[in-house]
């Protein structure tokens, strides 16, 4: 039993007019309640969850090969480079005849934000045929240099899920691409 003495009782010297009793606290109920307040808590309080973004990786097995390949306009292509040092390049086409001059761009809503939004509105309007009405949507490849660190590829991958880019890719960055993002 768990008790607290709060003293009183003997003392020595000087007269003692009446015995007093000890006063004592039973804390007994006072645990059991601390007990159950702690176990009712940590059975009702929900940790939290680790967040992830869903992201389709191709297979990597080197017998199966690509059978058809699949034409894309360069209208509809942005290619995003990431250097060191929260550096980003991008353009539009290919890099040997790109449809603008790569640019260096931020993170951020001022920064690949806007681009990304402009190019996801001007991008069906300059793909529209009679084949598709509509237009198509933005093709945006993701090309990490060596130097570039993870934070910089997830910050690039948030920014895809704010735009609502449809398709996106992760591709290995080639030595001319490379270059530029050195100059």
């Amino acid at each position: 039993m768990a008790e607290l003495n709060t003293g009183g009782g003997n003392e020595k010297g000087g007269k003692v007019r009446s015995k007093k009793q000890d006063s004592k606290v039973d804390l007994t109920a006072m645990v059991d309640l601390a007990f159950l307040l702690i176990t009712f808590f940590m059975l009702t309080t929900s940790l939290s969850k680790p967040q992830s973004m869903d992201l389709a990786m191709p297979d990597k097995d080197p017998e199966k090969k690509i059978e058809d390949e699949i034409l894309v306009s360069e209208v509809r292509t942005m290619t995003v480079l990431l250097g060191e040092d929260n550096k980003l390049k991008m353009y539009m086409g290919q890099l040997d005849k790109p449809l603008e001059a790569p640019k260096d761009v931020t993170y951020g809503k001022d920064g690949i934000r806007k681009d990304l939004l402009e190019k996801i509105k001007s991008v069906p309007l300059a793909t529209r045929t009679t084949k598709h009405p509509n237009g198509e949507d933005l093709i945006v490849i993701i090309k990490p240099s060596k130097k570039s660190n993870y934070k910089n590829l997830v910050d690039i991958l948030d920014e895809m899920a704010i735009c609502k880019v449809k398709v996106y890719a992760i591709v290995d960055i080639t030595s001319q691409e490379e270059k530029l993002l050195e100059e």
